[in-house]
């Protein structure tokens, strides 16, 4: 379920979502990294590949709560960059009650 709402956020805000998304995923995974790093004594360039494996395998467990924050942040950023940049990056708009849809 909540990869379809990923699927229509990327619809509607594009590029926005993306980079939100992957943000977060660059975050976690330092962050994992980061972490097991202090925890681990690496000695060897196995270690290395040992540490960027179980920092990938900690961020994919938080996956469903990646995509949770990713569909709250990206309307959050989108409104920021509007703002910043004015009419650059297009939010969707909501058709008034009474306006038909175009053809």
């Amino acid at each position: 379920m909540t990869r379809e709402k990923l699927k229509q956020l990327l619809e509607v805000y594009g590029r926005v979502a993306l980079v939100v998304y992957f943000g977060i995923f660059i975050a976690t995974l330092a962050g994992f990294a980061i972490a097991i790093s202090f925890g681990l004594e690496l000695e060897s360039a196995k270690g290395g590949a040992g540490l960027l494996m179980a920092s990938w395998l900690a961020t994919k467990l938080t996956q469903p709560l990646r995509i949770a924050g990713t569909l709250a942040l990206t309307p959050i950023v989108a409104g920021v960059m509007k703002k910043v940049r004015g009419d650059a990056v297009a939010l969707p708009s909501k058709p008034e009650p009474n306006e038909r849809p175009q053809s």
